[in-house]
């Protein structure tokens, strides 16, 4: 009997020690600095997902061309005090280069690129690898099934997600034609997503924002009727995209991080963007 009670009161104990410990780990979990959190992403790999910007990338065809002007050169002006310096002028729509969709691109009254919270700009990474797909079919959409294959591997999309859907259209850049890969009709063929992938990962798993290489949502069959529907539905959630990202080839399919930061234009209907990846 004493020995039995010896036995239960070692037991106690032990889960005593067990629980002050945890306790004092949890502590110093709630106690890591933002300085260490910096440390520790400092020391990870950056991937930049942004195609550099000039006059005459791809762009949608409705859009003209950006213009840039030097205003201001290094050598001294007349009348202008101190040294000389660089400046220059540039004009373009928002939807230009790697760039941001808000929702109000595409649906009256919801909001504008100001309005995107900045918690909404660093995100888990979900990239869907459809790659050699797409080499073997330029049409190729992301299916629902796709997609939870991704899942049976990689285990569920988590919510707040950016989900990317690697399809190396990038390495087509900056060729305006290839990009578009029009047929002798001028039906354009490049992929795009499917609206039932769309719907689960916006609606089911609760992403946040998503994002391809291409110039559309919709895969070029469809943009080449003006159909645009798989774009309305992202940008109709009130949630925001990101056009013609960048060596997603370099980035694993999870576990990374992504920024996604752009300008903040009042009212803005979209703007280029700077988007990189932290690997783990």
């Amino acid at each position: 009997m004493k020995a039995s009670f010896q036995g239960r009161t070692l037991a106690v104990a032990l889960l005593w020690i067990v629980v002050i410990q945890f306790s004092a780990l949890a502590r110093q979990r709630e106690e890591v600095s933002l300085a260490e959190i910096q440390k520790i992403l400092s020391g990870k790999n950056f991937i930049d997902l942004t195609h550099v910007f000039a006059p005459g990338i791809p762009r949608w065809s409705g859009f003209p061309d950006e213009q840039r002007q030097t205003i201001y050169w290094y050598e001294k002006k007349p009348g202008l005090m101190g040294e000389g310096f660089f400046a220059e002028l540039f004009t373009h729509v928002g939807q230009w280069g790697t760039h941001i969709d808000p929702p109000a691109h595409f649906i009256k009254g919801l909001r504008t690129v100001d309005q995107i919270e900045l918690k909404e700009m660093i995100l888990p990474l979900v990239s869907i690898d459809v790659h050699e797909d797409c080499a073997k079919n330029p049409d190729y959409t992301l299916s629902l099934e796709r997609v939870k294959k991704w899942e049976a591997e990689h285990g569920q999309v988590p919510a707040g997600a950016f989900v990317a859907m690697r399809t190396d259209w990038s390495k087509r850049w900056p060729d305006a034609a290839k990009m578009a890969n029009k047929d002798a009709q001028g039906v354009a063929h490049y992929p795009g997503w499917s609206l039932p992938a769309l719907k689960y990962l916006y609606e089911e798993r609760k992403i946040t924002a998503s994002g391809h290489e291409t110039t559309d949502t919709d895969p070029g069959i469809a943009t080449t009727k003006e159909d645009y529907s798989l774009e309305t539905y992202v940008l109709s959630t009130n949630h925001y995209q990101i056009e013609l990202l960048t060596n997603l080839d370099q980035v694993p399919e999870s576990g990374a991080l992504i920024v996604c930061t752009f300008p903040k234009p009042k009212g803005g209907s979209g703007f280029p963007a700077r988007v990189f990846a932290i690997l783990p």
